[in-house]
């Protein structure tokens, strides 16, 4: 998803490490796309969001001494 001044990339997988690598694979065609069409994105108004239902391993341990 575009839009004039920003740009969303959603992806699902099975763990973190499937996502860097489709978000690096996407990443890449985006990049050559841009540099294609003569534009820029600017690296310091990036952000990356991960998104899971699984819980942090660090919550399973305070439960447990409660």
């Amino acid at each position: 998803m575009a839009f004039a001044d920003g740009l969303l990339i959603i992806l699902r997988a099975d763990s973190v490490g499937e996502a860097e690598n489709l978000a690096k694979l996407e990443l890449n065609r985006i990049t050559k796309w841009a540099r294609d069409n003569k534009l820029n994105f600017n690296e310091r108004k990036t952000k990356v969001m991960l998104l899971t239902r699984r819980k942090r391993k660090e919550q399973k341990k305070k439960e447990q001494y409660i």
